[in-house]
């Protein structure tokens, strides 16, 4: 069930309050309802997937108890967990990718399974794994088995994040005050849940068409029209994986529970590795303390760690997609950290406008290869930005018009608006990113009086009216 559709925000997230409530003085009902109502948003896409997540529920519920009764071979337990994750991974996500490549190297026609990709697996598997890691460390532990399917299955984050801790989760699901409504949870969740579904249908879905018209046609692009789409794109996964973490968190708190941080102004960024301090911080989060530190982190001198990070963002590109677009946006992720410990090394700074500039081109080049699909694609992109295409060298006011002839023959098709209100919504996109204060520390400031509540209202009432068409977040064919 997608968080911007009519039978979410109409009449399952309601209900599912209103039943959670009811049952709060009878916690292990409360408990069992939210679970129930979690599974039955996890089915409603196809319902064919729901045995898929229970097993996996029920198989890391059993290695996780197996690993706290420490038996003697915990490693090769915690190993046989780990694995079995990353099978079920390997096989939805990677099998068709795996099985190509293999017949391209070998050149000889191999039958691909064309499995469909479950929704959230990418995240629930990941949840999972740190839960196993936990567990083994001595941090975590769960007896229940309602309330581990409950931290795995909690509808607001199952489909795309936040990547949760055990510890930080089940203090929150534990607390009989929790299951009690509170009024100012409930409009502060409100309120975050209307500012990421404006990001989602005002700026996301309308940035959408400039950017697949761009990268579905990069040979008639001209190096304007090619950066217009690039920056489309840099906004729009922004606007729309922002926006989705917004109505997560606020669909939480609206339930007493506060899910991670995820975002923090990401494009304010001025290093890369402020970048990834802000951006998906839960993904930051979960590859630095179970991939690089593993991997030896920083603790064996600049050409261990270089190639930790490197085997990181390679298998952090890689999660986001079983491509080799993905593969290399996170070896240029990669090899930028890299650089920039070696520039931090050198005592050299750069003037902070500067350093912003070259980290926020950086990271909008860097997406041209993950929104393309193929290599040759994201080479095109590349090579229009570089004004490889023709475009008019004259500056009269015919040529002037040739080109915005020429933008609209290209965008025109995709886009339902035109090309000066697309435009505007880019610029308006930019403005929001560079000056509005962030969706974190606007719900940390939120009041409900008169003013919030009326700007609730009609933001939510505008965005609902948006919703006749309705469009996937992007990262959910993650």
């Amino acid at each position: 069930m997608l968080f911007n559709s009519y039978d979410y925000l109409l009449y399952f997230l309601p209900l599912s309050l209103v039943g959670f409530f009811l049952l709060g003085r009878r916690p292990r009902w409360a408990v069992g309802w939210l679970v129930a109502a979690s599974l039955f948003f996890y089915a409603w896409w196809d319902p064919r997937y729901l045995p898929l997540i229970l097993a996996s529920i029920a198989v890391n519920f059993g290695v996780g108890r197996v690993l706290h009764g420490r038996p003697r071979r915990a490693m090769l337990v915690l190993g046989g967990g780990i694995a079995a994750n990353l099978l079920l991974l390997g096989v939805f996500k990677y099998a068709d990718f795996a099985l190509s490549n293999a017949a391209a190297l070998f050149g000889a026609p191999i039958a691909l399974p064309h499995l469909v990709l479950p929704l959230g697996i990418s995240f629930f598997t990941f949840t999972q794994i740190a839960y196993l890691v936990d567990v083994y460390r001595g941090k975590a532990r769960e007896p229940s088995v309602a309330n581990y399917a409950l931290f795995v299955s909690f509808f607001p984050h199952l489909l795309a994040g936040p990547i949760l801790h055990h510890s930080e989760m089940m203090p929150q699901f534990a607390s009989p005050s929790n299951k009690r409504p509170q009024a100012a949870n409930l409009s502060a969740g409100l309120f975050l849940l209307c500012i990421g579904l404006v990001k989602k249908v005002c700026f996301a879905d309308q940035l959408a068409p400039l950017a697949e018209a761009g990268f579905g046609h990069p040979g008639e692009l001209s190096a304007i029209g090619a950066w217009v789409a690039v920056l489309a794109y840099t906004l729009q996964i922004y606007f729309d994986f922002s926006g989705y973490t917004d109505m997560a968190l606020g669909a939480a708190r609206m339930f007493n529970i506060e899910l991670p941080i995820n975002f923090d102004s990401p494009y304010h960024a001025t290093n890369i590795r402020e970048f990834w301090q802000r951006w998906h911080i839960t993904l930051s989060r979960f590859l630095r303390e179970y991939l690089y530190i593993p991997l030896g982190g920083n603790r064996h001198g600049p050409w261990r760690t270089a190639l930790a990070v490197m085997v990181t963002f390679l298998l952090g590109g890689l999660w986001h997609g079983a491509a080799w677009t993905f593969v290399a946006w996170g070896a240029l992720h990669g090899a930028a950290l890299v650089c920039y410990r070696g520039w931090r090394r050198s005592g050299l700074r750069l003037p902070r406008p500067l350093a912003w500039l070259v980290t926020f081109l950086f990271v909008m080049l860097a997406w041209v290869f993950f929104r393309a699909t193929s290599l040759a694609n994201a080479a095109a992109v590349l090579q229009a930005l570089a004004g490889a295409n023709a475009v008019p060298a004259e500056t009269s006011a015919a040529s002037v018009q040739r080109w915005v002839a020429q933008l609209e023959g290209i965008f025109a098709p995709a886009a339902p608006t035109s090309v000066a209100l697309a435009t505007a919504v880019v610029l308006g996109g930019v403005a929001v990113v560079a000056l509005q204060r962030n969706s974190n520390r606007m719900v940390r400031e939120f009041r409900p009086d008169w003013v919030n509540g009326f700007a609730v209202t009609f933001a939510l009432a505008f965005s609902v009216l948006q919703l006749g068409k309705v469009a996937p977040f992007i990262y959910f064919n993650f």
